[in-house]
């Protein structure tokens, strides 16, 4: 579909409500005018003494539909400001012309970007009850009630959190970027150990390089570790030994007395041991053992080379030699998966009862086999039914959601939301979705996510993706750490 802006350069807020309601549309860009059997959307922003409009004109498959959305003036106070309202009404012109092409609307309405419990947020800080930024939520964004109940719940968690945070707070990422094989959904930087055991301990050794110096820089800059989190890939791909060398590293390296939370990624339950499990005893406080699916069929058809019994039995062995908590993975949407299956799924990892459930929904990634090669999955009314019964179960069973956050070219256009009992929600997941501090990140394809919360400035560092680049590239990636310093210094 060919997107025409006139008036405004507001060109990613117009991509991503465009496909936020047309999926399988790419918009494309054009200096001729579109002919007339073409489809095309066209949005144009003018301003007034006391408003400033944008107006849509949307035409798909010959019918041509037009929306309209507004903004006062006086709440254009600054730049900061102007760019929320004109992004705003961008979107809600596209959305209310679009929704008369709909067959019904979004459940998350004209609500684009990954933390929409951060609109939700503002609303609180206003002041408003909690009916009223609910209305308010639902009023500015079309948002069906229980997505705007779900805004409410994370953001009440977030708020908290806030709340007690100091300047000098951050947490650490560590990225291990092997697996033991690739999943048909997955388009992590991650590799095979099939293909790149031999990269294992090189890449490690060079992790230790970068672990020294990003410690030098906290120490340094008086920065206070609150949450470490080891994620990948697969953390537990590495052997017992190598596991223990990472947390005595990071032990030795940085001060974790205030640390509130040490959570290791051990998610695929064929890399899971007894003796792994007590290298971590003690340690961390946290890990996750994600099975995706407890249907073999489905197991099947992601590409893991286990079984359920296997989960069960991973899970069993984890409850026997790890004292901490235990979070649980699942995906809605998974080829071969149905809403019966599913339900099962979310039946039977409740009765285990671990601390935490998260519930995914499939993002179809462009690198992903599922994407490239198409593969049949649940269509969207499955999804949604997938996930009414998990947010039922899961409420009944005590458990409250206490994150949320979304992606591009998710099935259905739904979420990601960590259902949680009282008292075990993770902080580090809280803290980074909602960007409540600094994430100090190493390893491969590690992203450093530098937070001023008080300016709101936002910088990130990247290391390299993969694991041959990253050993090859260390001392380029350790070098750019050297913005940490640069960002602490201008803003104290």
């Amino acid at each position: 579909m060919k997107l025409y802006l006139k008036g405004h350069d507001y060109k990613y807020a117009a991509e991503q409500i465009m496909m936020a309601l047309f999926p399988d549309v790419k918009p494309e860009y054009s200096q001729e005018a579109p002919a007339e059997s073409e489809d095309y959307a066209a949005i144009t922003v003018s301003s007034g003494e006391r408003f400033i409009t944008a107006s849509a004109i949307v035409k798909q498959d010959g019918t041509e539909v037009r929306g309209m959305a507004r903004a006062g003036t006086e709440c254009l106070t600054d730049k900061l400001q102007r760019d929320r309202q004109m992004q705003r009404i961008v979107k809600l012109s596209f959305y209310r012309a679009a929704l008369q092409l709909l067959p019904e609307a979004p459940a998350w309405g004209a609500l684009t970007g990954i933390r929409p419990g951060t609109l939700m947020t503002r609303f609180l800080e206003q002041g408003l009850s909690d009916g009223a930024a609910l209305r308010q939520m639902k009023r500015s964004y079309f948002l069906r009630d229980d997505k705007a109940r779900l805004c409410l719940a994370t953001a009440k968690h977030a708020m908290e959190v806030e709340s007690w945070l100091r300047p000098e707070d951050i947490a650490l990422y560590v990225g291990i970027p092997f697996c033991p094989t690739r999943c048909a959904y997955c388009s992590f930087v991650s590799q095979s150990v099939e293909k790149s055991m031999g990269l294992i301990e090189p890449f490690l050794s060079a992790l230790w390089f970068e672990i020294e110096a990003v410690a030098k820089i906290v120490r340094k800059l008086g920065l206070r570790v609150r949450a470490v989190y080891v994620g990948g890939g697969t953390p537990t791909t590495l052997s017992s030994g190598q596991l223990t060398e990472l947390l005595d590293r990071l032990e030795g390296e940085f001060d974790l007395s205030r640390s509130l939370e040490f959570s290791v990624e051990a998610g695929r339950p064929d890399t899971i041991t007894e003796e792994k499990l007590r290298a971590l005893e003690g340690r961390a406080t946290r890990i996750s053992i994600n099975p995706q699916s407890m249907n073999d069929r489905v197991l099947e058809a992601i590409g893991r080379r286990h079984t359920a019994e296997d989960i069960r039995t991973a899970y069993q062995m984890a409850r026997g030699e790890f004292s901490g908590q235990i979070n649980m993975d699942l995906i809605a949407g998974l080829p071969a998966d149905t809403a019966e299956g599913f339900n099962g799924t979310i039946e039977e990892l409740i009765s285990m009862e671990p601390d935490n459930i998260t519930i995914h929904t499939l993002a179809l990634k462009r690198g992903s086999k599922i994407t490239i090669e198409n593969t049949q999955r649940p269509d969207k009314s499955q999804v949604e039914d997938m996930l009414r019964y998990a947010d039922s179960a899961l409420t009944t069973a005590g458990y409250g959601p206490y994150y949320l956050y979304r992606q591009k070219f998710m099935s259905g256009g739904f979420e990601n939301v960590g259902w949680a009992k009282p008292g075990s929600e993770s902080f580090y997941n809280i803290l980074i979705m909602e960007e409540l501090c600094t994430i100090l990140a190493m390893g491969g394809g590690a992203s450093t996510k530098l937070v001023d919360r008080k300016s709101g400035l936002i910088k990130r560092i990247f290391d390299p993706k993969y694991p041959k680049e990253y050993i090859e590239r260390i001392e380029g990636a350790v070098c750019a750490k050297k913005g940490i310093e640069e960002f602490y210094s201008r803003k104290l």
